[in-house]
């Protein structure tokens, strides 16, 4: 007997068919393409992932027996955040706005001015960005009302994907943290909806299911598009950062562990949502309401790699950390800022215009000095979200696709100070998918249960000391860089736009 799962990233589509024992039996991956349509827009077409979605699981199932191997659940997990909009019959009424689409930097900034951010997080614990649905249904009513008229429900892709697979339209809690969610109860915040006037969005909200609602039988008809047997049970699993995290094993408080792909995403277990301290990162329903994950996820993750690679006519990301970690620790004194998403930086501070820059950078540094201080930039921000968590850790979990590397897993022990370890799984956030499948289906009784019993790590390095101590003293001068950059407005002022006043309620 095995499990089908399903993993829709913003790059790329997964579908992992896992054993009775936990053990990876088939793996199917499929890319998919990011819209930019204008500068800082990122998109996504709903019924062009719908159709990743069936390539990848049809590619795994063709690498089964299906009478040693059948399939009797399916489980899945999604990107988080953006605005996936559909009417009333379920079909998308234009392409999904994704969760880093820049769109409403404008409208963010003056919200940061006006106090509404810090409002909203001082509620719930989560640090509004542009992509996530309260700026976008704002952007969409000032910008595009028609669209509006046209939409039944916002979902995000997790619950594009379960309307697909079963026709039940909704939203898990993880999903609906960011902004909305009152930890407390389980259900929308009317508070918050009104700090963001967008009281009239209301009926676009998907219903909220809890823990142990999202379970519900595939259509017949996506059965048989799939390939798989009538009836089976579907299960929601948290959004993709929440699920890698269980996939990693970071399932109890003080637990942590980071993924190191398109979001560079920085994530400590804990029992209780934090709105305390400068406000930053979101805290995300991790297991109803018995447990937290407070998550710091950049806008800048590995497509910084891509972007050196480009620049120094380096191969791929391999030949750049070969590059890299040719060089001494520290660069010769260069160093980098990775805030490189023309949507600026989310996690762990909020500036819409947020960029990059070398710092100490001479005639004497040569590419290797370029491509390490990447690679130590990168760290540095990990430690940066460690830090901002006000929590002590002690190890952290490292997963995604830069975590193949060893030198930057080592690097990341060096630079935090925290003993890193990685997971004997190629996809966690599929094995995150399987665990909660499994806890969800009744067959395990718990989720500590079930990553004990399931999750493997394979490699482990501790930190350096002498390493270390040089990281220490390269974070406070990053600190300072960090906040240098910032305050002096590096990045170009944005084109003059008229800022949106709170919108009118459209005909929704």
């Amino acid at each position: 007997m095995s499990v089908l799962t399903i993993d829709v990233g913003t790059s790329v589509i997964k579908s992992v068919v896992f054993d009775d024992q936990g053990q990876e039996l088939a793996v199917s991956r499929i890319g998919t393409e990011v819209l930019r349509p204008r500068p800082g827009w990122a998109e996504q077409d709903m019924e062009a992932v719908w159709n990743g979605v069936v390539f990848a699981v049809r590619s795994a199932l063709a690498q089964l027996d299906p009478d040693e191997d059948p399939v009797w659940l399916v489980s899945f997990t999604a990107q988080g955040d953006g605005c996936w909009l559909v009417d009333g019959e379920g079909r998308p009424t234009g392409p999904a706005i994704l969760w880093s689409d820049g769109r409403a930097g404008d409208l963010l900034t003056r919200w940061q001015a006006d106090g509404v951010l810090e409002e909203a997080f001082r509620r719930n614990g989560s640090l509004t960005c542009s992509g996530m649905p309260n700026a976008v249904l704002s952007w969409l009513a000032e910008h595009d009302p028609e669209r509006l008229k046209r939409s039944r429900t916002a979902l995000t892709a997790a619950g594009w994907l379960f309307l697909r697979l079963t026709g039940v339209t909704a939203i898990d809690e993880s999903d609906a943290s960011a902004p909305f969610l009152d930890h407390s109860t389980g259900a929308y915040d009317p508070v918050i909806l009104d700090v963001f006037q967008l009281r009239w969005a209301e009926p676009l909200l998907p219903r909220i299911l809890g823990e142990h609602e999202r379970i519900a039988e595939i259509t017949h008809r996506t059965a048989a598009e799939l390939g798989l047997p009538a009836g089976l049970p579907v299960v929601m699993a948290p959004y993709d950062i929440a699920a890698t995290a269980r996939g990693a094993g970071a399932v109890n408080p003080g637990q942590a562990c980071a993924i190191l792909g398109t979001t560079l995403c920085t994530e400590i277990v804990s029992r209780a949502p934090d709105t305390g301290g400068e406000p930053c990162g979101i805290n995300i329903a991790y297991r109803g309401r018995e447990r937290t994950l407070r998550a710091f996820p950049t806008l800048s993750g590995t497509e910084v790699l891509d972007w050196a690679c480009r620049t120094l006519s380096v191969e791929d990301p391999a030949a750049l950390g070969r590059l890299a970690f040719d060089a001494e620790p520290a660069a010769g004194g260069l160093a980098f800022l990775p805030y490189l998403s023309p949507a600026g930086e989310r996690a762990p501070f909020l500036d819409p215009r947020a960029r990059g820059a070398f710092w100490g950078l001479s005639l004497d540094h040569t590419p290797a000095h370029l491509a390490r201080a990447v690679f130590e930039g990168l760290s540095l921000v990990v430690r940066d979200c460690l830090a901002a968590s006000g929590t002590e850790v002690h190890e952290l979990r490292l997963c995604g696709g830069g975590s193949a590397s060893d030198d930057w897993c080592r690097l990341i022990a060096d630079v935090t100070g925290v003993p890193t370890a990685r997971s004997a799984d190629t996809e966690l956030g599929a094995k995150g998918a399987f665990l909660t499948g499994l806890v969800l289906s009744g067959a395990e009784s718990s989720m500590h249960s079930a990553a004990a019993k399931y999750v493997r790590m394979r490699s482990s390095w501790e930190p350096d000391p002498e390493r270390a101590s040089l990281y220490d003293e390269l974070y406070g001068a990053y600190l300072t860089w960090r906040d240098a950059a910032r305050s002096l407005g590096w990045s170009p002022a944005p084109a003059p736009s008229r800022v949106p006043a709170p919108p009118k309620a459209p005909h929704v």
